[in-house]
């Protein structure tokens, strides 16, 4: 059945313990052999054989491992199921917040802000037992069902310090003369319990709204699904003004402008008339339009983007996996450390001071803003690059994008509109006997070669020859990089280049057919491309086609340029046209009548040269190309080969997104450094601190509240820096 993708949001998690946990459970199961945990998007993209396993299987291994993992229905289905639970889990913890809030001010107003009266310590219990029970019991419920199957998270840190925070008090107010007998006083710490649960939970739900921040792309893209329609592929449906397709078609009545910014991210309507293409999710604006179904559903583009940012989104950097090997440990590690600090303290005759210092501990260790701090960045890069237009496949694709200082392009359809046409045509004054029945025309058979070749030269020479009428063709075949060749009533014909001419006649046209071969030069010399027709014996005619440079060609070129970034052109037009469109854009690196192996060839010296290469095309000859590239990137007016060889999609098939994307991933790249500096160095200055390494110097000892907001504050600054790639 072969290897299926599937992306499961997950319950329960909280930190990058929890994440590793779940990752390697997934992991652990038969038939899966890929995973990519995320804990910005709390989703889990799974690659499984689903002969040996089924999302059944997977989720029962994640709930044995003290999480849940949703498996009904398709990933729209899933997507909408989990964000009704994360909806429901946010009203939650907002009124768990709210009430933890106003008991822990009023325990901190009568512990702090009163003398003491009878009963004080009792009312302090009473308000402090309601916090940590019932507001803090999700720290209790996962941090223990963690310790139960054998790990610990982020959880398991905060359940332990609230814990001992709370009994340690209790157990001061039932029993003070425990210490009273021997001339220490028995301190409650009801204040540090409850704020340590308040400032957690004010964390939890201030990164839940930034996380839910940086998935703004992808819902935004989901909300632009139209509703389901019957049409079917081969229908034809009437588009309204002012409504939202629903299908990818072909107009074939009608004229109007249609809202594509939501695909390409380009604000200025696109003018739609027959044999326009039109796809699911833009607004048509004005006239009525009439629209040849192709495709519904999940087969249609917008879909199609759907998933690829989705699957961007919850894929990992390679980064990453050294954070996850960290975090793996980090959680045992600072357990280990706490009870060190205790020891020493307990050494040093110091119990009480001991117990606060572990509390402290176990609180300002945060490995959630590890966990944060990659693929917060990511969702927001990656959502950031598809609201222009910009579909990147993967997280590392985005990394390696910064790292390109060497762009290849094809010519035709990446440098030029790919929308040839032909300006000049010279046949053989032999062959224009069009009068006679008898004859057969010769422009009959251009036609009925090219009809069956979707090249942009083939047609834009259609284009200019409607009306002819199309001839049975036996043992048609397309050689790549040079043109076809067919039988037409016993005779083979060929269309190309003058490369393939060489090839099947082994002379120059001037050989066969002065007459035609006259323009080829004078053609050439002014940049267009030549199209032969010959047999075996003789030229027929020549055409000369002009493909118009698109606008943002030669601005998107130099601003590469100004960046430091080396461009190269490829094409398997000839020389002359390659130099015209060269010097036009100001590409200094050009090769000609190339096949297509021969860029990927070319793609290959300059990497063994130490470049790290760009590879931009659209048509089926670039994927060997792009393939091989460092860095795929496919114009999405292209073939549906080469968009899926490619790691980067330009649905717009602009290239000034060029820039764009290497700017995109430089930021990206720049904010997931400083997210992980930070998460750095604030644990290894933290946890000492916390520990007590500057009591013996200063008598400062950090309160185990403050340490609290700490922890809280650090995963939000985290997730905040991150949502800096959205604007």
């Amino acid at each position: 059945m072969g290897i299926k993708r599937r992306n499961f949001p997950v319950k329960g998690m909280g930190c990058a313990a929890c994440v590793a946990r779940v990752e390697n459970t997934l992991k652990a199961c038969p038939g899966v052999s890929g995973v990519s945990v995320s804990l910005a998007s709390n989703t889990a993209q799974v690659d499984y054989d689903p002969g040996q396993t089924s999302p059944a299987a997977l989720q029962k291994a994640v709930r044995d491992a003290g999480y849940d993992l949703l498996v009904d229905g398709t990933d729209d289905e899933a997507d909408s199921e989990a964000e009704i639970a994360r909806q429901d889990a946010y009203k939650a913890l907002q009124k768990d917040t709210i009430l933890a809030c106003v008991l822990a001010a009023l325990v901190m107003l009568l512990g702090m802000g009163f003398k003491d009266f009878p009963g004080k310590g009792f009312v302090l219990w009473a308000l402090a037992t309601p916090v940590v029970f019932w507001c803090g019991r999700r720290f209790f419920k996962a941090g223990f069902s963690a310790v139960r199957h054998g790990s610990a998270n982020m959880d398991t840190l905060v359940a332990l310090s609230v814990s001992i925070s709370y009994l340690f008090s209790v157990f001061n107010l039932l029993f003070p003369q425990v210490w009273t007998s021997q001339g220490l006083e028995a301190h409650l710490y009801f204040e540090s319990a409850t704020m340590i649960v308040a400032f957690i939970l004010i964390g939890r739900l201030l990164e839940e709204r930034a996380k839910h921040s940086t998935t703004a792309a992808i819902r935004k893209l989901m909300g632009l699904q139209a509703k389901e329609t019957t049409a079917r592929p081969g229908e034809t449906l009437l588009v309204k003004p002012g409504e939202r397709l629903s299908v990818d078609g072909v107009v074939t009545e009608g004229s109007s402008y249609v809202d594509e910014s939501m695909l390409t991210g380009e604000p200025v309507p696109a003018l739609k008339q027959a044999g326009a293409r039109v796809y699911a999710g833009t607004i048509n604006q004005h006239g009525a339009l009439t629209v040849r179904v192709e495709k519904v559903g999940g087969d249609t583009l917008l879909s199609g983007i759907i998933r690829m940012v989705r699957d961007a989104q919850g894929s990992k950097a390679p980064i990453q996996k050294a954070v996850d090997r960290i975090a793996a440990v980090f959680v045992p590690v600072i357990i280990g450390i706490s009870v060190l600090t205790l020891v020493i303290w307990l050494i040093c005759g110091e119990v009480t001071l001991g117990l606060l210092a572990m509390v402290t501990v176990l609180v300002i260790a945060c490995p959630c803003a590890l966990g944060l701090a990659t693929p917060t960045a990511i969702i927001a890069g990656i959502g950031n690059g598809a609201s222009k237009g910009i579909l990147i496949k993967d997280a590392e694709s985005l990394q390696v994008a910064r790292k390109v200082n060497a762009m290849v392009m094809d010519k035709t359809g990446t440098l030029t509109e790919g929308k040839p046409s032909v300006v000049e045509s010279v046949w053989d004054p032999a062959i224009t006997t069009e009068d006679d029945p008898a004859e057969l025309n010769l422009r009959d058979v251009l036609y009925s070669l090219e009809h069956r070749s979707d090249h942009p030269l083939a047609i834009a020479v259609c284009d200019s020859l409607r009306g002819c009428e199309e001839l049975p063709v036996e043992g048609f075949e397309a050689i790549l990089g040079k043109g076809i060749c067919g039988t037409v009533r016993g005779t083979r014909y060929y269309v190309g280049n003058l490369e393939l001419l060489k090839e099947v006649l082994g002379s120059v046209p001037e050989a066969t057919n002065p007459m035609v071969a006259d323009s080829i030069g004078p053609w050439m010399d002014a940049g267009y491309s030549v199209t032969l027709l010959f047999d075996k014996g003789k030229v027929y005619a020549v055409l000369a086609l002009s493909d118009d440079l698109k606008d943002t060609s030669v601005q998107a070129v130099k601003a590469l340029q100004a960046d430091g970034i080396e461009i190269h052109m490829l094409t398997g037009d000839n020389e002359v046209a390659a130099r015209h469109i060269a010097e036009a854009t100001g590409i200094r690196n050009v090769k000609a009548n190339v096949l297509p192996q021969d860029k990927a060839d070319y793609v290959r010296q300059l990497q063994a040269a130490g470049k790290r290469v760009a590879m931009v095309g659209d048509g089926i000859n670039d994927s060997a190309a792009l393939a091989q590239a460092d860095l795929g990137i496919a114009m999405g007016q292209g073939s549906d080969i080469a968009i899926d060889t490619a790691q980067v999609t330009i649905v717009s098939s602009d290239l000034s997104k060029l820039r764009d994307l290497i700017r995109l991933s430089r930021r990206t790249t720049a904010v997931i450094r400083e997210n992980l500096f930070w998460a750095f160095i604030y644990n290894i200055l933290a946890v000492p601190i916390a520990a007590g390494i500057l009591y013996p110097f200063t008598g400062f000892l950090l309160n185990p509240m403050v340490a609290a907001a700490c922890m809280a504050l650090s995963s939000v600054c985290v997730v905040s820096n991150s949502l800096r790639l959205r604007k």
